[in-house]
């Protein structure tokens, strides 16, 4: 069979083609698209949830409309409720989609992830030719969980950071390190104040590695299984004093972490109060000589409206407690404290004691439960 000219190109067109035709077929999307982005700007979609992940998607959203920004296209994928990333969102005009996701019909050569709190399967991370990166507010392999800030402060590290890594499937936390920075824990800060300190790391990380992907991946590191530790959600079991056990620099931290959501609580007189307003370690002088304190003994300190209750090896204090309803250490003294105190001798002591919680008996949670 003879060819024309222009039958020869209409023939080559068509079996270019089919070629290409089967490529596409046969190959999964995330490798066919690897050949069409080689690098900033990116085309990105982020999924986030709350605060600390509005760091990140600012930042983002604000080098999408700078010039020579490293961000083409930017959507959103949240969960349902009202949320801040939803919020932020919703107020910038940014595309959003609610989890889970249907088809992805979406272009995108990247994901982000910030503190989403959802698994992302495989067939989803393999949509994206350069992966889904994840912004994590510790020193990867060391806490690694929901909870990282969290437990940074509660057991007293000195040196956190954050990490760039690599979403990988079926478990949390555990791909490649593209980057990290390191972050010096101030002294007596909060798990609040960590967290915005890391956020905002955290965030100006995620855009110098996107800055330079294609660079980060090829020199990834796998993490080491030495050093790896857990943080796991905080929960309202966590609050509970037992004061026999936990020192001063114990009690402090766990306040630090969790006190903003989660209130400090021990047992008066077979009710929960809250432990609110914590002041510190305090030096305190006993009005009576007579009464030898134990753990769990309540003092008022007049002088500097305070309630000072003896732990395992020293007296913390508040300045204001939750028993129905809020009351100063002035108001619990006059309240409860000064009139038990006069109905029991030196030698009644468990009367005036904040009682922990592993030494309540299920008739005091019951008859608490009941009221």
């Amino acid at each position: 069979m003879r060819w024309t000219r222009g039958g020869r190109a209409v023939g080559m067109l068509t079996a270019c083609r089919s070629v290409l035709r089967r490529l596409q077929h046969c190959q999964p999307l995330a490798v066919w698209r690897r050949h069409l982005s080689s690098g900033p700007p990116w085309r990105l979609l982020f999924f986030g949830s709350d605060e600390f992940a509005v760091e990140s998607l600012k930042l983002l959203t604000s080098n999408r409309s700078s010039c020579g920004g490293i961000v083409e296209s930017l959507e959103v994928v949240t969960l349902s409720g009202d949320i801040p990333v939803k919020r932020f969102a919703q107020q910038n005009h940014l595309p959003l989609h609610t989890w889970p996701l249907g088809d992805l019909h979406g272009q995108f050569d990247v994901g982000v992830v910030v503190s989403f709190g959802c698994l992302l399967h495989e067939r989803l991370i393999n949509k994206f030719p350069y992966g889904i990166l994840n912004v994590h507010p510790s020193l990867l392999p060391r806490w690694r969980g929901p909870a990282p800030v969290f437990h940074t402060v509660m057991h007293g590290d000195t040196v956190t950071g954050v990490t760039i890594m690599q979403i990988r499937p079926h478990r949390f936390d555990v791909g490649p390190v593209l980057a990290q920075e390191l972050h010096p824990v101030p002294e007596r800060c909060t798990a609040d104040e960590l967290g915005a300190a890391l956020a905002t790391k955290g965030a100006h990380l995620l855009i110098d590695t996107l800055r330079t992907l294609s660079e980060r991946m090829a020199n990834k590191m796998e993490q080491s299984q030495t050093g790896a530790t857990f943080a796991p959600k905080i929960h309202p079991s966590m609050s509970w004093m037992v004061w026999e056990e936990q020192t001063c620099d114990q009690i402090d931290r766990l306040y630090r972490a969790i006190g903003s959501r989660i209130p400090l609580r021990t047992i008066w007189m077979g009710s929960t109060i809250k432990l609110l307003d914590f002041v510190g370690k305090c030096h305190i002088s006993l009005s009576d000589q007579r009464r030898k304190p134990v753990p769990g003994s309540v003092s008022y300190q007049k002088e500097s409206n305070t309630l000072a209750v003896l732990c395992k090896d020293g007296w913390v204090g508040f300045k204001t407690v939750l028993l129905k309803k809020r009351l100063t250490a002035a108001d619990f003294y006059n309240g409860y404290l000064h009139q038990t105190l006069k109905k029991v001798t030196p030698h009644q002591t468990t009367e005036c004691l904040f009682v922990s919680r592993k030494g309540v008996t299920e008739a005091d949670q019951m008859r608490e439960n009941s009221r």
